[in-house]
């Protein structure tokens, strides 16, 4: 038995409408990207924003998962489709380089980007689990090379995971101040001369 469908239909394309929300959360931050912001930047009201989406934390969550998988999954793949760390992380610093200048959307990275000035705790919270999980998928990654003994012994997993991650937002901001591509592939090679021997 088919049930009616109450209200009015949505008079709008959806993912359109997310993708809007996610160019207005990368340039602007969460803190700062008001309910007007973002209705106006994806073209509907207030009601419909929230019969849509939720509120503005609803809404930037599912921002975010958007995000990872349209524009951040390139890191996770360079990892996995390269034969070594080294490989896989010299890839993912090149990526990064040429995804955080691209010109087809705001500069840097919306999930450290978003959580600059951010004052609400469970926003903060979120985007910090998230940049906590890709260092421990880094060093994950670089402890499969010891294993197997294409990295040193003596190698400091944690500590190299995090200067990778150190690498990657400091890239951020430098994108987000006007550093070119090439600007940034210069940080990224010079990241990958301090790869253990």
């Amino acid at each position: 038995m088919a049930t009616k469908q109450r209200g009015r239909p949505r008079s709008f394309d959806r993912e359109a409408a997310l993708e809007r929300a996610t160019m207005a959360f990368w340039e602007h931050g969460y803190e700062t990207t008001s309910i007007t912001d973002l209705t106006d930047a994806m073209g509907i009201g207030a009601p419909s924003l929230y019969a849509a989406f939720g509120d503005k934390k609803t809404l930037f969550a599912e921002v975010v998962e958007s995000y990872a998988v349209r524009y951040g999954s390139f890191g996770a793949r360079a990892l996995d489709e390269e034969p070594t760390a080294r490989a896989g992380f010299a890839r993912l610093l090149t990526e990064t380089a040429a995804v955080f200048t691209d010109p087809s959307h705001p500069r840097g990275c919306l999930m450290i980007c978003a959580a600059v000035n951010c004052a609400t705790p469970e926003v903060e919270n979120a985007l910090r689990e998230r940049r906590e999980a890709n260092i421990a998928g880094f060093e994950s990654r670089i402890r499969a090379d010891m294993a197997t003994g294409e990295l040193p012994p003596d190698t400091d997993p944690s500590a190299l995971a995090r200067f990778i991650g150190a690498v990657i937002q400091g890239m951020s901001q430098q994108a987000r101040d006007g550093a070119t591509g090439a600007a940034l592939q210069g940080v990224a090679d010079a990241a990958m001369r301090a790869w253990p021997a």
